[in-house]
């Protein structure tokens, strides 16, 4: 009998609370698949404990004998090993522009969601992790955390600007992939379902498209992503 698969997922002091964008995007891509798994909390300083992957990050996908990390190449290896199911793609032309849109959530909106929350993060990890998230963070933003949040109103300004691009869109399809989502539409779900985990603040406007759009994804397979552990308001 093969055993189910595995998903290690960035989590908080909650257990409960996964947080990471990029799991994120490989909990929807294993949804869309139709594949059932098995979340494994994880935290940053637990580097041991997927040490077997032969890397430090996650998510961590363990499947059929098989190891495979990072969001990108788990989606690529449910497209191979699931032919038969739904795409993640639609297509070799398809998946060169799923690659171009998670290409662009990685370098225009991490660091627009990341200065907006990253004091969020800090609050809600487990004790051991807070020394290395600062360190870490502060060096790479080459500031202090409270100062690269700064004022939260121009950080919430600067996130939805970062969204036009999708704004514009949305004003034609309901979704980036068209009339359906897929995986193009997970990379960036995904960015906003880490704000919406960690943070209270509502980072979109009710009668913003990409409101709208991240409503339909919150509700897609069963409500996977609305059932999930956040901290941010009734209604977000």
């Amino acid at each position: 009998m093969t055993a189910p698969a595995t998903l290690y997922e960035l989590a908080g002091a909650d257990p409960d609370l996964r947080f990471s964008p990029h799991c994120w995007k490989a909990r929807m891509a294993l949804a869309h698949k139709g594949v059932a798994v098995a979340g494994v909390p994880w935290r940053f300083t637990e580097k041991e404990a997927i040490a077997f992957s032969g890397q430090g990050l996650v998510p961590v996908l363990v499947a059929d004998g098989e190891t495979v990390s990072d969001s990108f190449r788990i989606a690529e290896y449910l497209e191979t090993r699931y032919p038969d199911r739904p795409s993640l793609f639609g297509g070799e032309t398809g998946r060169a522009i799923a690659r171009f849109v998670n290409s662009w959530a990685d370098t225009a909106l991490v660091p627009a969601v990341a200065k907006l929350v990253v004091l969020d993060i800090y609050e809600r990890l487990d004790p051991k992790d807070r020394d290395y998230f600062r360190a870490t963070r502060e060096k790479r933003f080459g500031m202090p955390l409270e100062q690269v949040v700064g004022d939260p109103a121009v950080r919430l300004s600067e996130l939805r600007q970062a969204l036009t691009p999708l704004r514009h869109m949305l004003q034609h399809q309901p979704f980036i992939c068209g009339a359906a989502p897929a995986y193009a539409d997970y990379c960036v779900f995904g960015m906003l379902m880490w704000a919406r985990c960690v943070s209270p603040v509502e980072t979109l406007a009710a009668d913003d498209p990409v409101h709208g759009w991240r409503e339909r994804l919150l509700d897609a397979y069963d409500g996977l992503a609305r059932g999930a552990r956040h901290c941010a308001p009734c209604g977000n």
